[in-house]
């Protein structure tokens, strides 16, 4: 019998190899309780959990009645409208949205951005003290960066992103049922937002994503008023709060251990490694959105029925030896590393790009600006939000060392 875990505890976050390896050692697949969602069944190896990310087929991210599968009964309306995005859809719906975006995340496009996410991280680096001794990286700097590359991909007004990153920071904070609930206020208003910008832009035209989508809509109605504010927020989320917790993560390593530190500052050309190292070991996302079990059948030995839901732990995957040897060892030279970070199958992250660039601008800029960097307080001080399904650093306390 598999034992009883709390995913949003801080002895989940701080040592999720302990408690995964528990969970493999009673079945490629569990039964669990995961908060918010109620009763699910979790993947712990990472073949179990590859499959469940492909076999779209049968592991569907919509029910019978094309409900998505994570949502419940009382959630409000606003939640369903927004949920319905192409990260929530199965095909041919999500080859539609995808296709509306996807060049805009397409290799060649973000390497042309990434002077620009240069030049805002080593802005934001050169200002990481600048309200005093310690600072707090998380707040400072990992969700600055990646919320202002989100903000100039938008095309949002330089005047608004104070109040935009304001809000997005607001709407990441919640823990559990109640924090949910609290949220809803916040989502509200950046609907609203969103709904206007769009507005403005069917008007005036404009540059960034939401000129596109407004074009897009005009010139064949491929996606409805809904679908676009719905991929708005969808955009903001995976392009911003996965990749705030990657480079906190990040950090929060490499000072724990200063000789990393200085080993990959003195060669930047590490960082392709490294981050990759990053993605698997930290494990920004612990697992992916719910599916539901289109049949009955067994998955490696064990039964599932029809209606059940699923969830594939991608921080298992990453963390099982049958993919990585040693896979509890953080080894930033790592290679080959099999690591299922984005995903896999036809919901392969869409920002995977952007996610590396960003990461390695911010390692780069940081500590060529702060060589000596460390941690303010003892490592065993640093605190994980409850957030389920999120390995989110609370707070990051950081001094410039000597």
């Amino acid at each position: 019998m598999a034992p009883r875990v709390d995913f949003a505890s801080e002895e989940f976050f701080r040592d999720p190899a302990a408690v995964v390896a528990s969970l493999r050692a009673s079945a490629p697949v569990v039964a669990a309780k995961f908060p918010i969602l109620g009763k699910v069944w979790v993947t712990t190896t990472y073949e179990a959990t590859a499959r469940v990310l492909k076999d779209t087929a049968t592991f569907s991210l919509r029910k019978d009645d094309g409900a998505v599968a994570g949502l419940r009964w009382w959630m409000p309306s606003l939640i369903a409208t927004l949920a319905n995005n192409m990260l929530t859809t199965d095909e041919p719906d999500h080859t539609r949205l995808r296709g509306i975006v996807d060049e805009a995340f397409r290799r060649r496009a973000v390497l042309e951005m990434e002077p620009r996410i240069r030049a805002i991280a080593d802005d934001l680096a050169a200002e990481l003290f600048a309200a005093g001794s310690p600072a707090d990286l998380v707040a400072r700097y990992a969700q600055t960066l990646p919320l202002s590359v989100i903000c100039e991909l938008l095309g949002l007004p330089r005047a608004d992103r104070p109040q935009f990153i304001a809000w997005a920071r607001a709407r990441v904070e919640f823990t559990g049922v109640i924090g949910f609930l609290r949220m809803i206020g916040t989502i509200r208003k950046m609907r609203r937002y969103m709904a206007e910008r769009l507005q403005v832009a069917r008007k005036e035209g404009g540059e960034g994503l939401i000129a596109e989508l407004v074009r897009v809509e005009m010139e064949g109605g491929r996606i409805s008023g809904d679908e676009m504010v719905s991929m708005l927020f969808l955009l903001l989320a995976a392009g911003s709060d996965t990749t705030t917790h990657l480079i906190s993560g990040s950090v929060y390593e490499l000072l724990k251990a200063p000789e990393r530190r200085d080993w990959l500052a003195q060669d930047w050309h590490r960082a392709g490694l490294a981050i990759e190292e990053f993605l698997r070991f930290v494990s920004p996302v612990q697992f992916s959105k719910p599916r539901y079990v289109r049949k009955t059948l067994e998955l490696d030995g064990v039964g599932l029925k029809k209606g059940d839901r699923i969830m594939a732990m991608i921080v298992a995957a990453n963390l099982d030896p049958a993919a990585n040897d040693n896979p509890d060892r953080l080894d930033l030279e790592r290679k080959p590393n099999r690591h299922l970070s984005f995903g896999t199958g036809i919901h392969f992250c869409l920002g995977h790009q952007l996610a590396r660039i960003e990461a390695a601008c911010a390692l780069q800029a940081l500590f060529t600006r702060w060589p000596k960097l460390q941690l303010a307080v003892a490592p065993d001080e640093i605190r994980w939000l409850r957030r389920p399904g999120l390995r989110s650093i609370e707070k990051l306390p950081v001094a410039a060392g000597e």
